[in-house]
């Protein structure tokens, strides 16, 4: 067999003029494209490559192998750490243009899975800086909803009752109005509401008026006298009204 070295001798010699042609008469297969005239060149570049190709395909097919995880950024969830630094941030963000409750911020730091004993001591806190105060929660809220939707004392105090505040503070915010007040404001809402039902039988517009009121938790006796009493200005007969119209 001609050694690779006798070979490319030989092959330098065809490639200058004049020099006689060689066929393939000798039994050698001359080189193509840089070859090894056994192939070995071609193969072993192929399993090379080969090679390369299933190790990129593998580390493909190990990238794809699932969605990536999302941060807690992403999910909309707080940054983990500090859990009283957590905490903070929850109320300041709350607290942010909204008066809350003690207890309306504590079920948010539950809800945040923040430790009972970290959410009382950061709720302490706050109180002592006047950034929570229930006291005074009730105070604007009695005076906002009581002049804003006209309600009464009793509807007050359920609504304080369900945003967690004490009893006591509740009879301190609703005690600011008195019956004469409470009745002022009935008139109102019924002068307002009144001409809505002309058209209706008189019943009819007692219990429409009454009704109004109780919803807003006027009691029933204050209700039914004033009503008959817009009644009565407008020239409806009220004498015989009772409270089974009511």
């Amino acid at each position: 067999m001609t050694r690779r070295t006798d070979w490319a001798d030989h092959t330098a010699s065809e490639s200058r003029p004049g020099a006689p042609g060689r066929g393939h008469g000798d039994g050698v297969e001359p080189e193509r494209d840089g070859r090894d005239g056994d192939g070995s060149g071609t193969r072993e570049g192929a399993g090379r490559s080969g090679g390369r190709r299933r190790r990129r395909g593998g580390f493909g097919e190990h990238q794809d192998s699932g969605p990536p995880s999302s941060s807690r950024a992403e999910k909309g969830e707080p940054p983990a750490g500090d859990p009283a630094e957590r905490a903070r941030a929850i109320c300041l963000r709350l607290l942010t243009g909204t008066p809350r409750t003690r207890k309306q911020l504590a079920d948010a730091l539950r809800k945040r899975e923040i430790p009972d004993e970290v959410a009382e001591e950061v709720l302490s806190r706050f109180e002592e800086v006047g950034l929570i105060n229930d006291s005074a929660f009730a105070d604007a809220w009695v005076e906002s909803r009581h002049h804003g939707r006209g309600l009464a004392r009793r509807a007050l105090a359920r609504e304080l009752r369900t945003k967690g505040v004490e009893s006591a503070l509740i009879d301190e915010a609703v005690g600011q109005l008195d019956s004469e007040q409470e009745e002022a404001t009935a008139r109102e809402l019924v002068a307002r509401k009144l001409r809505s039902t002309r058209g209706l039988d008189r019943d009819k517009r007692l219990r429409r008026l009454a009704g109004m009121l109780a919803r807003k938790g006027y009691g029933e006796g204050m209700a039914l006298r004033v009503v008959r009493q817009a009644l009565e200005e407008e020239g409806e007969d009220t004498e015989d009204l009772g409270h089974e119209a009511f």
